[in-house]
This record gives structure tokens, C-alpha cells and sequence, in this order.
């Protein structure tokens, strides 16, 4: 028995579908999703989501939000999420060149949280389009 997942940022529905397993980032760590999980309201952080229906896992570069989670239903409230197909490698690279740019540049410690989120953003989503390019091959 699968459960219903919704996915949805300020711009568009990422995903509305019945899958069978949901791994999330949360502040508290990843944790998994299964049809019938009890009830929670979580904080997402920056990492790969990834989605599992059959024998397809699928992956997503997040970038924070919330998640509810119901007996038969989940829905995530993405600040950012994308599709492995949608993430530009190149322009990831360049990004996570820039963070680390900006880490060594640093004068304060808000200067040092942002440089380090972009970071981990970039990070995520190469390894997200890296784990979509392995598959094709």
C-alpha cells in the first residue's frame, strides 16, 4: 500500500503521486517514511531527498522547507527542490566554487553560516546529478 506524496514549492507542484518510501533530510537527521507513519511535522534541511517507488529511487537536491507527515499522506513545503534532470552540473560546480570562495573570504559569522548553506546546497546538487548520470550509464 503505497503513500500519497506531494511536493510543492512557492513557483510549482514538483511531484504529486503514490510512492512506497521517502528518505528526508530534517534538522534532527534523515529520517525514512513509510505508508502508515504516525503522525510529525518536521523542519527539512539542506540535502537529497530521495523517493522510492517499486525498484525506482529517484533523487532530489532540497534545500530546507517542512514536512507533514500523515498515515496516508505527505506533503513537503520545499524552499527549493530539484529533479536530478533539472540541475545543471556545470553551473553547480561554478556555484560550489563560489561558496568555497566565499568561505575563505569571510569576515563575520552570518557571512560564514550563508557561505557554508551555499555550499552545501552546491554539494547536494552535484551529487544528486552525479547519482542521475551513474544511472544512465
Amino acid at each position: 500500500m503505497p503513500i500519497h506524496l506531494e511536493i510543492v514549492t512557492a513557483e510549482r507542484v514538483v511531484l504529486s503521486d503514490e510512492v512506497d518510501m521517502i528518505s528526508v533530510p530534517t534538522r534532527d537527521g534523515r529520517i525514512g517514511i513509510l505508508p502508515r507513519h504516525a503522525p510529525l511535522l518536521t523542519i527539512l534541511d539542506i540535502g537529497e531527498l530521495g523517493i522510492v517507488k517499486g525498484s525506482e529511487r529517484t533523487p532530489y537536491a532540497l534545500a530546507g522547507g517542512f514536512m507533514e507527515v500523515l498515515p496516508n499522506r505527505v506533503t513537503i513545503l520545499a524552499d527549493t527542490v530539484e529533479r536530478a534532470d533539472e540541475i545543471d552540473e556545470a553551473r553547480a560546480e561554478q556555484a560550489r566554487i563560489r561558496a568555497e570562495e566565499r568561505l575563505r573570504q569571510v569576515q563575520s559569522e552570518q557571512d560564514m553560516v550563508r557561505a557554508e548553506a551555499e555550499l552545501r546546497r552546491a554539494m547536494v546538487r552535484l551529487r544528486v546529478a552525479q547519482l542521475q548520470r551513474s544511472k544512465r550509464h
